[in-house]
């Protein structure tokens, strides 16, 4: 079975929230995996892979909003289609 539309390339950049200026709705129609330093990564919110980071939801603290408070990881990023 092959697809009539290519897979939209991954950004550098890339954020899971909606109201974020980095989210790209196009990318998220497909299965999206992170790779942090090696080791795939099921909870990322944000990623920047030149800078070389990801950033996860805290598991208790949240922020005024209500929204979970977010950590950054550092290492070597890398994004693909799963």
């Amino acid at each position: 079975m092959t697809e009539s539309n290519p897979l939209p390339a991954l950004p550098d950049r890339l954020s899971s929230n909606p109201r974020s200026p980095h989210h790209v709705a196009e990318v998220f129609e497909h299965d999206i995996g992170i790779l942090l330093n090696g080791k795939e990564r099921t909870n990322v919110e944000e990623y920047c892979i030149s800078e070389g980071w990801v950033k996860v939801p805290s598991p208790k603290a949240l922020d005024r909003r209500g929204q979970p408070l977010l950590i950054t990881l550092k290492g070597t990023v890398e994004a693909f289609y799963s």
